[in-house]
């Protein structure tokens, strides 16, 4: 015959793992003294690409075109 208190040790043990771990999700990601999330910057050839897909599709002219790619080619 099994001991009546087996389950509830189980279930027990179960919860105290389950509040044990999730004090440690909690905390993930979280360091003290940032400002927040970090932003990625695209790359120059990121924003060229980007520019001639919208100048491919229509929705900037030539010009609009050749002025942003030499803003992003000047850029350091």
């Amino acid at each position: 015959m099994r001991p009546p208190f087996r389950p509830i040790l189980t279930a027990l043990s179960a919860l105290a793992l389950a509040a044990l771990l999730s004090g440690c999700a909690w905390s993930i990601g979280e360091k003290e003294g940032t400002d927040g999330p970090k932003t990625v910057q695209p790359t120059k050839g990121d924003e060229l690409s980007d520019l001639k897909k919208a100048y491919d599709q229509g929705a900037i002219t030539e010009q609009e075109y050749n002025e942003q790619k030499q803003r992003v080619l000047d850029r350091p």
